[in-house]
């Protein structure tokens, strides 16, 4: 079955979390795709890889984009699996689809919203019920990642 993590955002929007994410991915030799919750959001997230150091920059794309499917990083709102990703990121209210496409699969949600934690929460029960290895991480107060479960 495939990992399943969570991670728990509590002062830190998906646009500061991922690039780290993604990047420690890449080490692996990795390819990412990163569901968002609407075309907006995914927009925006694309925006955010390309600015998010001065020094540096993510290889990736959108699905609209030529060569969608050579993507390291597809940044995508639709379910499809366009670039043979590895690990999916799903964020800002994102279904995870079917994770055993995928060796990893990474659901970031906003504790501070209500709603997000209610849906983490039905993903969890749901993940877990279908066999996957299910961890939960959440931020501490210097934004370092503490395994909680």
């Amino acid at each position: 079955m495939t990992e399943v993590l969570f991670y728990h955002l509590l002062n830190r929007a998906p646009e500061q979390v991922l690039p780290g994410l993604l990047e420690r991915s890449m080490a692996r030799g990795w390819t990412s795709l990163v569901r968002a919750g609407s075309d907006e959001r995914a927009d925006a997230i694309d925006a955010a890889l390309w600015t998010y150091r001065d020094d540096s920059w993510l290889p990736h794309g959108r699905e609209t984009d030529a060569n969608a499917d050579r993507q390291p990083v597809l940044v995508t709102a639709l379910t499809e699996n366009a670039n043979g990703a590895n690990v999916c990121f799903a964020v800002d209210g994102a279904e995870l689809g079917d994770p055993t496409e995928f060796t990893r699969a990474v659901y970031l949600f906003n504790g501070d919203n209500p709603d997000a934690l209610a849906r983490a929460r039905e993903a969890w029960k749901a993940m877990k019920e279908q066999g996957h290895a299910v961890t939960y991480w959440q931020q501490d107060a210097d934004g370092r990642w503490v395994q909680k479960g």
